[in-house]
């Protein structure tokens, strides 16, 4: 999506969560590091949002200040779903933290390309750099799947892409959704 934007002159960022800035690199190397022992849902839960609040403050409001596009691979709502819905962690606790570290900020638009959970663990089978979130089992991710698309049946922004088409059908199913914004 970011290269479509650039070949279309539109001016783009891509950054990640988390991540995007120093401390949210560093904060994103502790929470996917597999020699931690396993963090606490609420510490996973203040580290995502400490690395958030760096990530929107330092880059992404400088970005649309000066008209950029910014292209997100996820945002807070990885947080409901994974420390939420997997985890277990109330989601008015999450929604508190959200509310103290970022406040009402949140993206216009936000696709979950969806793919069940056995199809996506096919697909990254062969892959050498799974994190530990990626190692998790079966079980887990199907709380994570259901969590994204519980929020997505309550938030408009949330449009639902099928995830098991191609990577081109994929793409167009997000060009639609965008033309109709």
């Amino acid at each position: 999506m970011h290269e479509f934007f650039l070949s279309q002159k539109i001016d783009a960022i891509l950054t990640r969560e988390p991540g995007g800035t120093k401390a949210g690199e560093k904060i994103r190397e502790i929470l996917i590091d597999e020699k931690i022992e396993k963090l606490c849902a609420k510490t996973e839960l203040f580290l995502n949002f400490a690395a958030r609040l760096e990530h929107v403050e330092k880059l992404i409001k400088p970005a649309l200040a000066a008209k950029k596009t910014v292209i997100s691979d996820r945002f807070f709502d990885s947080t409901f779903a994974y420390q939420g819905s997997a985890f277990g962690l109330d989601y008015q606790l999450i929604e508190e933290i959200k509310n103290i570290a970022i406040g009402d900020f949140a993206p216009d638009i936000t696709f979950l390309i969806d793919l069940p959970v056995e199809a996506a663990f096919e697909r990254i089978a062969n892959r050498s750099d799974n994190n530990r979130y990626e190692k998790l089992g079966l079980e887990f991710h199907q709380k994570v799947r259901a969590g994204f698309l519980a929020l997505a049946k309550k938030n408009t922004r949330i449009k639902i892409i099928d995830g098991t088409k191609t990577e081109a059908e994929v793409f167009l199913q997000i060009l639609n959704q965008l033309s109709q914004k």
